[in-house]
C-alpha cells in the first residue's frame, strides 16, 4: 500500500468554500469528495471541477451505496476532513445517519479509528458568511448550534470554527504524521 492520504469532503454550504479550497489546492496526497450540492455549491461560486482533478482526484455522490468508503478498511486515509460542512450534514453526523457519501465517509472514518476535521458552518449565534454575491449575515438555528455542539463531543472528531483554525488542525495533524 501507498503513503496513507488524506480524504476531503465538501458538502453544500458556501461558508468560506473558497477560501477553504485555496488551502486543500496547497495540500498533497488528498482526495476530494463532493457531496451532491457540494458540487451544485462550487458552481453557484463559479469554482470548476477541471483545475481541481489537475491537482487530486475527485469523487463525486453518484451511487446509493458509496463504494470510496472501503478505502478507510484498507488504511488508504489517515485523516477524513469536512470543510465546509452543513447543518444538514453536521445533524446527520451526529444522529449517526450515513445516507451519503459523506456522511458515510464520517461514519466509516469513526468506525475505523481515524480522526476528522469538521469545519462546521454554524458556529455562533450571530455571524458573517460568503455568499456568491459576497459577504452576509446569518442567524444559524438553535438546532443547528445543538448539532455543532454535540458534534464536538465525537471520539475522534476535532470542530474547528474557522478557517485559519482549520488550516492549524490539518496542518498539526500533517505535522504529527510527519
Amino acid at each position: 500500500m501507498k503513503k496513507p492520504r488524506l480524504a476531503w469532503a465538501i458538502t453544500g454550504s458556501g461558508h468560506y468554500i473558497e477560501e477553504c479550497l485555496a488551502f486543500l489546492l496547497t495540500l498533497e496526497d488528498v482526495d476530494l469528495y463532493l457531496s451532491q450540492a457540494g458540487e451544485e455549491v462550487l458552481k453557484m461560486y463559479g469554482i470548476g471541477l477541471d483545475d481541481i482533478r489537475a491537482k487530486m482526484p475527485v469523487y463525486r455522490d453518484k451511487t446509493a451505496s458509496s463504494p470510496p468508503v472501503g478505502h478507510f478498511y484498507k488504511g488508504y486515509y489517515h485523516t477524513f476532513v469536512m470543510a465546509p460542512a452543513t447543518s444538514n450534514t453536521v445533524a446527520k453526523c451526529v444522529l449517526g445517519i450515513a445516507d451519503n457519501l459523506v456522511t458515510n465517509l464520517y461514519s466509516q472514518a469513526g468506525k475505523c479509528r481515524v480522526p476528522s476535521i469538521v469545519y462546521p458552518c454554524d458556529i455562533a449565534p450571530e455571524m458573517e458568511t460568503t455568499a456568491p454575491g459576497g459577504k452576509v449575515m446569518v442567524y444559524p438555528r438553535k438546532i443547528d448550534l445543538h448539532s455543532t455542539e454535540q458534534l464536538r463531543s465525537f471520539e475522534y472528531t476535532h470542530v474547528v470554527d474557522s478557517v485559519d483554525a482549520l488550516v492549524a488542525a490539518v496542518t498539526a495533524r500533517l505535522n504529527g504524521l510527519a
